[in-house]
């Protein structure tokens, strides 16, 4: 390839100067303080509150999100319907939306005197500032991530899988099951993943909606620009590691699941 050496290494500057170098100064502060501080800052009921609102909010989203995401693939890719391309567009427009707006609009909507909140806290459901509408703004922020990964795997499956099943006798729900389902396994995984490694970082849309009230819906993020406030440098960095060793977890397994989904794919094709 002409220029390899030079693009190669302007490459490797950039993503050192942007990624390694600062994600290395932060591991390197967390392993040269001391033990002790490092673990009760972690181990503390507030931290450990935020970190627990923080995982499960994001896989119960994540979830969510699987199931949905999955549904909205399904009929963008098999339908043709009036408003299709609006309805497509609109996936992305999580990836557009700054963090913020989409928090302030959700927090306006499901507050006790929104749109939809209004009628819910006649009824005895608070969703504003509450788990629950920490998770209704994660699944917003993420349902985009299942919704592109699994749509491209639906409009490559062959179309000869179902009507094969189809003249064996197996019914709609048993083609999906067992035809459709494992082939989509792979990239619904994914789509999975990301999102609940996007949501468990997710800051902007979350700040206004959760109330932040410590150990009942401050999130671990929030937590960590509360300490940076407080000049508290030691805990911020504690909390950030272990958001740090959390993310390069997930995003270990993001490419596993990618290069397995890679491996079925080419596996299937070599069969067809």
């Amino acid at each position: 390839m002409p220029g390899y050496r030079l693009t190669f290494g302007i490459t490797l500057f950039y993503a050192s100067a942007i990624v390694l170098f600062p994600l290395g100064a932060l591991v390197f502060r967390g392993i040269t303080m001391p033990w002790s501080t490092l673990w009760a800052t972690v181990t503390s009921p507030r931290a450990l509150a935020s970190l627990r609102l923080t995982f499960s909010v994001a896989l119960a989203a994540a979830l969510v999100n699987a199931v949905f995401g999955l549904l909205v693939a399904w009929v963008l890719a098999r339908y043709r319907f009036p408003g299709r391309r609006v309805v497509d567009a609109l996936v992305d427009l999580p990836f557009a939306l700054p963090t913020a707006v989409a928090g302030l609009t959700l927090t306006a909507l499901y507050s006790k005197t929104g749109l939809f909140g209004a009628p819910l806290e006649a009824l005895g459901i608070k969703i504003a500032f509450t788990p629950v509408g920490i998770t209704i703004a994660l699944t917003f922020i993420g349902l985009p991530y299942v919704v592109r990964a699994v749509q491209p795997v639906l409009e490559e499956l062959d179309p000869a899988l179902e009507e094969a099943a189809a003249t064996l006798g197996a019914t709609r729900w048993q083609t999906f099951l067992y035809v459709l389902l494992p082939n989509l396994t792979p990239a619904l995984l994914t789509g999975f993943a990301l999102s609940f490694a996007r949501a468990i970082g997710e800051y902007g849309s979350v700040i206004f909606i959760a109330g932040n009230m410590p150990m009942r819906t401050e999130i671990t993020p929030l937590l960590i620009v509360t300490k940076l406030e407080q000049y508290d440098y030691a805990g911020a960095t504690a909390l950030a590691v272990v958001m740090l060793v959390s993310s390069f977890v997930l995003l270990l397994c993001i490419n596993l699941l990618q290069r397995w989904s890679n491996r079925r794919l080419g596996l299937g094709a070599h069969v067809a």
